[in-house]
């Protein structure tokens, strides 16, 4: 488990929004209630893509989403 970390600059900004609506992409929904999944449902995105940005955003676009789908998956965290 990842600790839960605030966005600290542009760059982790940038990412968070790029994972957000990625997934709402691959998943077929509204950004927004990816957002609010990872926020108001999880702790996914302070608890694990914005302490993960340092390896994450290394990876293609694909692994990214494939990466925090399982992490949804594995924590039961539906849009």
């Amino acid at each position: 488990m990842m600790s839960d970390e605030k966005i600290k600059n542009f760059g982790e900004l940038e990412f968070a929004v790029f994972c957000i609506e990625n997934v709402a992409a691959k998943l077929g929904v509204d950004a927004k209630q990816v957002y609010q999944a990872f926020t108001e449902k999880s702790d996914i995105l302070n608890g694990y893509i914005v302490p993960g940005y340092g390896v994450l955003h290394t990876q293609s676009r694909e692994y990214i989403v494939d990466d925090i789908l399982d992490v949804m998956k594995e924590r039961n965290v539906k849009v």
